[in-house]
């Protein structure tokens, strides 16, 4: 398993610091997904849970859309891969989805994300509300490292149920 991850830094300012371990949880559901076929990444050895490590990507690829275009950027654009019509359409519509697309559009969106927030104080308050209430840049990338922390959990136990590999 190739693991191209960087490892933040013990010492840091604040904004440093926070990018620094976004990136290497995002780098990590990288690492979790290195090295399968697609058909692979399709499984759900979880039954009856959904989750596939396929769904995961295409799940957090409309995370990074929501809250850095939505939320801070104020760009109102729709999911990807879930809709009103089908809120779990990202983990459940992965039977003939590609593999190669969807982590083109993951790292498409990993990359406009960075490109939003990089010069931006973490102050920064979110052009949308979020429940009535504003939202800072620190909050994001805070929740996002929350969200990918969750998720490479589930995609570690996914990747070992699929061939027994195992890692940070």
């Amino acid at each position: 398993m190739t693991d191209s991850r960087i490892d933040p830094p013990y010492i840091a300012d604040e904004t440093p610091m926070l990018h620094s371990w976004l990136d290497w949880h995002r780098e990590t559901l990288a690492v979790k997904c290195a090295g399968l076929s697609q058909e692979q990444l399709r499984l759900r050895p979880s039954t009856p849970s959904t989750l596939s490590l396929l769904g995961l990507v295409r799940h957090l690829t409309d995370v990074e859309r929501h809250w850095f275009r939505n939320i801070l950027n104020g760009e109102g654009t729709p999911g990807i891969y879930w809709s009103d019509r089908d809120p779990d359409g990202d983990f459940d519509l992965v039977e003939t989805a590609s593999a190669e697309e969807a982590f083109a559009r993951w790292r498409a969106e990993v990359d406009h994300a960075r490109a939003l927030c990089a010069e931006l104080p973490v102050d920064t308050v979110g052009k949308q509300q979020r429940g009535g209430e504003n939202v800072s840049l620190r909050w994001i990338l805070i929740h996002m490292i929350e969200e990918y922390a969750r998720h490479n959990g589930h995609a570690d136990i996914i990747r070992e149920q699929l061939d027994g590999v195992t890692g940070e």
